[in-house]
């Protein structure tokens, strides 16, 4: 039987069902789980994946299909009052991510030209990280989670003008006038959009009744509209999740979209697997011990830093705080449309092999920090009111669940082995004392036998016995 490819892929499976249990029974999100399967499954590690190619196409249509289910989960209405504040907000970002770089480009003796990269790079965040996120904690349909998406949305369209500028850097060209009417195109087609659709009680969605109640072509027509607007918007000179996401836009609001949706879930579940797994697997491990010191001040920088900008942002613009902190932490990670802009730069000449290695570590390590990071403020936040003296109270207040899971495990491990030990020691003196205990008939008997003498024949009766029979004749 032809087997290519069957073992990478369960393999792969299994790896990811354990450690994102693993990292569930920690009460972490599941994608870290999924990140660390591609550290040990990749070249740092097991090496089992030798070919990434297909892991990172399926990641990037992954991405896709998160786009498209968050359009059809999102509330137009809502997310029609923070467009402004979104691009506002992702504009600041931008400007301060940029600004930051050039200065700690100094410190590093990085080119400016990096630097711009480098500030493109931390601006952007993870719209799968923080999607999973706010649906972990149960945000993603309040006013946090709107605001948070809103930003993201607004991220994901400035991806378009920072390769241009790319582009334009490599070339020397002259100024991205092509670029800014497409960033310019695609707000003016989001905002008709969602005018369109706020207005209107239901779209209608073509072939939509033609498979109702079927689940299999359900889920293919969820797949034609997803990935068929990804590509039309990727041929206008738009980002492909953009024209996904607008596809979500359209059937989130059609008559179709409970059926579309229940068919569109679980091929998102395993593509996302495979994205954060495809994370893990750019890790270099080597590159990171060798260059520790610049890779953790890096991380350190980008995460405290980025989350302090974003919550700074967000009130400036007249958010509350509660809500600002909540959407500025959970923005505190890099986006994976930053690897994008990355591999960009490098194809371009703009960075170095040793440039994209650096940043490469960092987004992957920042995604992997994400929801612990995440959930530490949010405790820590929880805590500001009460009366901590101590390391110690400190501790059990934010991690105190965890290190209580981690203590069982250990406490359940050191059972299990001091158990099988006993056993095994019980065994053993068994067996020794069973041979201690043997007859002495027996050892004389083998005495005899290993000394050269006759072994008994066949009926038992050995030399002692013909003598006796002698005797009895006598």
């Amino acid at each position: 039987m032809h087997t290519s490819g069957l073992l990478e892929i369960a393999i792969i499976a299994a790896a990811a069902l354990v450690l994102g249990l693993l990292l569930q029974r920690l009460r972490q999100p599941a994608i870290v789980g999924y990140i660390a399967a591609g550290v040990i499954l990749g070249p740092s590690v097991l090496s089992v994946i030798d070919d990434q190619g297909p892991v990172e196409i399926l990641a990037e249509l992954g991405v896709l299909m998160l786009l498209f289910v968050i359009g059809m989960e999102l509330s137009l209405r809502g997310f029609r009052r923070v467009l402004r504040l979104a691009l506002s907000v992702a504009v600041a970002q931008i400007a301060l991510s940029v600004a930051a770089m050039l200065a700690i480009s100094q410190l590093f003796g990085r080119s400016t030209e990096v630097a711009i990269v480098l500030g493109f790079v931390v601006a952007l965040s993870s719209t799968a990280v923080a999607i999973k996120l706010l649906e972990d904690i149960g945000e993603l349909r309040t006013s946090v989670g709107r605001t948070t998406v809103g930003v993201l949305i607004a991220q994901d369209l400035a991806v378009v003008p920072m390769l241009l500028i790319i582009d334009t850097m490599a070339s020397d060209g002259g100024f991205p006038v092509v670029g800014i009417l497409r960033v310019l195109s695609a707000i003016g087609l989001l905002a008709a959009l969602i005018m369109v659709l706020t207005r209107r009680e239901r779209v209608g969605v073509p072939f939509a009744r033609s498979v109702e109640g079927n689940v299999e072509l359900s889920a293919i027509i969820a797949l034609a509209y997803c990935f068929g607007a990804a590509l039309l918007s990727a041929l206008l000179g738009l980002s492909a999740a953009y024209g996904a996401f607008l596809a979500g836009l359209w059937i989130g609001n059609s008559n179709a979209r409970t059926a579309i949706m229940q068919a569109a879930l679980p091929i998102q579940g395993v593509l996302l697997m495979l994205f954060f797994l495809s994370i893990g697997l750019l890790l270099d491990l080597g590159y990171i011990w060798a260059h520790l010191a610049e890779v953790l001040t890096m991380l350190l920088i980008v995460t405290v830093c980025k989350t302090i900008m974003n919550v700074a942002v967000l009130r400036l613009f007249g958010e509350p705080w509660p809500r600002a902190w909540l959407a500025g932490v959970t923005l505190g990670q890099i986006g994976e449309f930053s690897f994008v802009l990355v591999a960009a730069a490098a194809a371009a000449g703009v960075m170095t092999g040793a440039d994209s290695k650096l940043a490469i570590s960092v987004i992957a390590l920042s995604l992997m920090l994400s929801p612990f990071w995440l959930f530490t403020l949010r405790r820590l936040d929880q805590l500001v009111w009460r009366n901590i003296r101590t390391f110690a109270q400190l501790w059990r207040g934010v991690y105190g669940e965890e290190t209580q899971a981690v203590a069982l495990a250990t406490l359940n491990t050191a059972r299990f082995t001091i158990r099988l030990g006993t056993r095994g020691y019980d065994a053993c003196r068994n067996l020794l004392t069973a041979n201690e205990n043997r007859p002495p008939e027996e050892d004389n008997a083998d005495a005899r036998f290993d000394g050269g003498e006759p072994p008994p024949d066949g009926d038992g009766k050995g030399a002692d016995d013909s003598g006796g029979d002698e005797r009895r004749h006598g």
